[in-house]
């Protein structure tokens, strides 16, 4: 079977790439202009009255529901064999037909008998959704990783490896442990890809029918493979070699086996957060470049230099300008000294980033400091990265800022974005709780139309209102008395924060108040599942950095269901809406009561960088100094700077798309385009 399935395939990419060692599409060139098309359509698509589209859906799941009876009676033995039965057929099988629901049938019926849940009608339609190309939308706490049983298993079945990609580890491994019975009890292998990883063991994972893994993990050895085979090493050239028993044969096989079908968990967290910068493998840098005197001297240089007057911080967009004076003055301090302090752009360079790396990265914010090493934290997940650092300098410059041990710079080997990488799978799909916000860019990047879900159980999430004050420490108050209010009401509360100063800042006033919170941030992540399994327990206060991706449910003592649920505050809007809504999801999974309300402050970031002067005068217009205004002005607020935001982040995606491929083109190195 062909996987030309869902609008995404057709007339959106190009053929197989010929040249490729494996399958993968080839990339397309497309206009401006059809680009811009593509993007309006997705965005508009979701709202569009598309019954007709949702009754095949319900008619697909009544069809898969209606083969329940005939194979709740079959033996262990036979199911597996009725599976094998199935394969021959399956491989011309059409979209949302007999056979695609029989396989839907299995996979929902080896569940239950395997590990105790079969999947509810709206799983089987989020899983009809993804066969279909298409991004499902589903709330949290709707059972995602279950409904990725679906196409998986249909995808084997046709005769296509799978790749379930997800963001850490931990829900990597979790995964593939907990369903591992049920493509066993069809025959079907699973393989589990993780960091420290021996080479044999992941040969093994990627040779298995389903293999669960990381965005980066799969990324990083994309191109290690890419450039390990050379650009133009295709799929007949390997053969031959296999047949002569080359080097090449015993030593670089192809890992992947080829970008079949990709199945992203979290999909919005890694198609579009994470799409700002490309993935670099890097190579250590030989030289005296890297002796930390260098960066000491120039954090010494930038430090004597006056903002405003010798260079400009511009917020908005995380980037420092040097000025005229500012580069006269550097020319000055600099007077005498050897090496690249005599070369005029290399020492401005080194300067300005030695700027950035005193002024737009904080502790605690963009990086934490951890047995003594600089450690990066994704600002989306609020995890550490410790396999990750900045370059051009400015990770040393940070560990030279923080009196680190000063690791070696790193040079490129090769690059890509996620753009490019997940635009070669010949079918992709995926599922998140919030894709309609970025549907247009899903669609006009990746070909991905966004399919909204329905919840099993109608939602009781209620919206307790939007706070905005003047200043932090009123905010504080108000966040402390929020908590305290709701304890006394039986129920449990979790405190989103968006860095690990803040998390940490609102849990000593809680203390200082008496209450006794647990703080999950950066720094606690290694027990991440479990701080937020307890998160529903009786008095429970938890205090947590962003909460996308953490893939743990929240499991709700029975008290605190009867009290009214989890309430949720935010304290800081994200700089998308949808990050936000990741985080009020927590409340009110799964026909559970639950409540969610916003605190923040006129003097946080996201209004500082992206909201004018004249706009907050505006809206403080008869503004009591202790009281919050009006939730009107507050959503407009909200509005205007997170709209800013993210137009600012979509170009930043667009500009690193155009890097990579104006990149790919001179290094060659990544096959044809």
């Amino acid at each position: 079977m062909s996987l030309s399935l869902g609008p995404r395939q057709i007339n959106r990419f190009c053929s197989v790439s010929a040249d490729a060692p494996y399958v993968e599409r080839s990339a397309c060139k497309e206009s401006g202009f059809d680009a811009a098309l593509l993007g309006a359509w997705g965005r508009i698509s979701p709202h569009l009255p598309l019954a007709l589209s949702r009754s095949r859906l319900w008619r697909f799941a009544r069809q898969v529901g209606d083969l329940e009876p005939q194979l709740v009676t079959l033996t262990d033995r036979r199911l597996r064999d009725f599976a094998d039965e199935l394969r021959p057929r399956m491989l011309s099988a059409s979209l949302y037909s007999h056979e695609m629901a029989t396989s839907f049938a299995l996979a929902r019926e080896a569940a239950r008998r395997h590990v105790g849940m079969r999947h509810f009608a709206v799983q089987l339609l989020g899983g009809a959704a993804m066969m279909s190309g298409a991004l499902a939308e589903m709330e949290t706490g709707e059972g995602k990783t279950l409904t990725a049983l679906l196409p998986a298993i249909t995808a084997v079945l046709m005769g296509h490896p799978v790749h379930i990609i997800t963001v850490n580890d931990y829900l990597a491994r979790r995964d593939a442990e907990q369903l591992a019975p049920v493509y066993n009890a069809l025959g079907l292998t699973v393989g589990l890809v993780e960091q420290g990883q021996p080479p044999q063991q992941r040969q093994r994972a990627y040779a298995s029918d389903v293999t669960y893994c990381t965005n980066k993990e799969l990324v990083f050895d994309y191109l290690r493979e890419r450039l390990a085979l050379g650009s133009r090493r295709a799929r007949a050239q390997l053969a031959v070699d296999g047949i002569f028993n080359s080097r090449l044969a015993g030593h670089h096989q192809p890992l992947l086996r080829g970008l079949h079908f990709a199945i992203v968990d979290e999909a919005d967290s890694l198609l579009i957060d994470e799409a700002r910068v490309p993935l670099i493998l890097a190579g250590t840098q030989d030289g005296a470049e890297n002796a930390g005197g260098l960066y000491d001297t120039a954090l010494g240089i930038a430090r004597r230099l006056a903002a405003g007057e010798e260079f400009a911080l511009r917020a908005n967009e995380k980037s420092i300008q040097l000025t005229a004076p500012g580069k006269a003055r550097i020319a000055l301090l600099a007077a005498g000294l050897p090496g690249l302090w005599a070369m005029r752009r290399a020492r401005e360079e080194l300067v300005q980033h030695a700027l950035a790396a005193l002024h737009l990265y904080r502790r605690d914010v963009q990086y934490i400091v951890a047995n003594g090493k600089v450690q990066i934290v994704d600002e989306y997940t609020g995890r550490v990265m410790p396999d990750r650092s900045w370059e051009s300098g400015i990770h040393q410059l940070i560990e030279a800022k923080e009196h680190c041990a000063i690791t070696e710079r790193r040079r490129t080997l090769a690059q890509i974005t996620y753009q490019r990488f997940f635009r070669r799978y010949m079918h992709l799909c995926g599922m998140t709780g919030t894709a309609i916000e970025p549907a247009g860019e899903l669609y006009g990047t990746y070909g991905l139309s966004v399919v909204r879900i329905p919840t099993n159980k109608p939602l009781r999430r209620t919206n307790s209102g939007t706070r905005v004050f003047r200043t932090a420490e009123l905010k504080w108050n108000a966040v402390v008395e929020s908590v305290s209010e709701t304890l006394r009401a039986g129920r449990a509360v979790l405190v989103g924060t968006r860095s690990v100063e803040a998390s940490e800042h609102v849990a000593e006033l809680l203390r200082r108040s008496g209450l006794e919170p647990v703080v999950l941030n950066a720094r606690q992540d290694r027990a991440e599942a479990r701080i937020v399994e307890l998160a529903g327990q009786p008095g429970r206060i938890t205090v947590a950095t962003n909460m996308a991706g953490r893939g743990t449910d929240i499991q709700l003592h029975p008290v605190v269901r009867d009290a009214g649920g989890l309430h949720v505050i935010l304290t800081e809007y994200h700089e998308s809406h949808r990050i936000d809504r990741q985080l009020f999801g927590r409340a009110g999974r799964q026909g559970d009561p639950g409540s969610y309300e916003s605190i923040v402050a006129i003097d946080d970031e996201i209004f500082r960088r992206f909201v004018n002067a004249e706009l907050l005068r505006l809206v403080g217009k008869g503004w009591k100094s202790d009281q919050p205004i009006s939730a009107l002005s507050g959503r407009t607020l909200r509005g205007y700077s997170q709209h800013a935001a993210e137009r600012l982040h979509g170009r930043a995606r667009r500009a690193a798309l155009a890097e990579d491929l104006r990149i790919n083109r001179i290094l060659g190195f990544a096959g044809i385009e």
